[in-house]
């Protein structure tokens, strides 16, 4: 657990130098695994969608229903299997008003998700008071969804309560993962109400179920009284963590990057994607990013971060950020060095693209 710890302590100073030598660092800054699906199940030739939409405004009901009809719109005639539903209202009720402002216009069973610090898409940046939506579908990829309630984490602190706490968590993210059809599965989506550096005993919960390759993502909702919400078939939850396992003929890329000051969050935002979008092994569809919220407090301009993403990947591609208590994701290879391993850690950005 001490290095845990350390990752969340390091001074800005020493991360600084890291970061002028991990720069040096091609081949190795990149992780990337091929998962393909059986053809009985899908095929390289059907189609995989991902979009995104966006809102903010004061009335939580009418700025969901908002983003969820500009989602519908993105579809077509398609319908999304599966929407991932990232907010950043101040309180319980209003985060309940977004999501029936969201179920008004798309079926709640298919939305997941959890309270935020705000995102992006490629249309611009959200602080307070809005909603990030990614829409998963077309005949392409399958989308498998669980739900790990009663964790048994709540009040439980690092300091105090290190034995219990992460007994609790690694339980919880194996019971978590066995809900799953894991011999499938290509990436894992992971929101948890876990925050750093609990999220790592989450995590080794999930892992010692589903492996330590499988690709991983994801965030720790936030972490501040009263807005630890996961959200689970437009059901609001605490001390829970929900999976969505994605599965398809497609390719993940995925890699990490860690900062601790306005410079190096944008350099590292720049830097990170670029390597990414270079190393994908196919035609890359669209492009996550579960960051930290240290990191947009850390900005002194919010929309700096997304400009310096765009840099890298255009503004054409799909494009889905959220800012978290903690990420799941493989770490930064000042630490990593190169271990594509999925971690759960703070003060990163972790970037995945799928490609096909």
């Amino acid at each position: 657990m001490k290095t845990k710890t350390a990752i969340q302590t390091t001074e800005d100073t020493e991360y600084t130098e890291a970061m002028r030598r991990r720069f040096l660092v091609s081949v190795c800054s990149v992780c990337s695994v091929v998962s393909l699906l059986s053809s009985s199940l899908a095929t390289a030739d059907e189609p995989i969608v991902f979009k995104t939409a966006s809102a903010t405004g004061e009335n939580a009901a009418e700025t969901g229903r908002k983003a969820a009809t500009e989602l519908k719109a993105a579809f077509g005639g398609a319908a999304p299997k599966a929407v991932l539903v990232m907010d950043s209202f101040e309180d319980v009720e209003a985060k309940k008003a977004m999501l029936g402002g969201v179920a008004s216009v798309l079926p709640k069973e298919i939305l997941f998700g959890g309270a935020s610090y705000g995102g992006f898409t490629q249309r611009g940046s959200v602080n307070d008071d809005g909603v990030v939506l990614v829409g998963i579908g077309g005949d392409g990829v399958a989308v498998e969804a669980a739900l790990a309630e009663n964790m048994g984490a709540a009040g439980l602190t690092m300091e105090k309560d290190l034995e219990k706490l992460t007994a609790a968590l690694n339980r919880a993210g194996e019971r978590l993962a066995k809900q799953l059809p894991l011999d499938r599965g290509a990436l894992m989506l992971l929101i948890s109400d876990a925050h750093s550096p609990k999220n790592q005993l989450l995590l080794d919960g999930v892992q010692k179920a589903a492996g330590r390759k499988l690709p991983i993502t994801g965030g720790s909702v936030n972490k501040n009284a009263g807005q630890n919400w996961v959200y689970f078939r437009g059901a609001a939850h605490t001390d829970s963590a929900i999976a969505l396992l994605l599965t398809g003929p497609f390719k993940v890329t995925q890699t990490g990057r860690q900062a601790k000051t306005n410079e190096a969050v944008i350099e590292t935002a720049r830097e990170g994607s670029a390597s990414l979008l270079k190393s994908a092994p196919a035609k890359p569809f669209a492009v996550l990013a579960f960051n930290c919220g240290g990191r947009k407090g850390k900005l002194k301009r919010l929309e700096d971060e997304l400009e310096a993403i765009q840099a890298s990947v255009g503004k054409d591609l799909p494009l889905f950020g959220t800012y978290c208590a903690g990420e799941y994701g493989p770490a930064d290879i000042a630490e990593s060095k190169g271990d594509c391993t999925p971690c759960g850690r703070g003060w990163h950005v972790m970037f995945t693209v799928l490609a096909k």
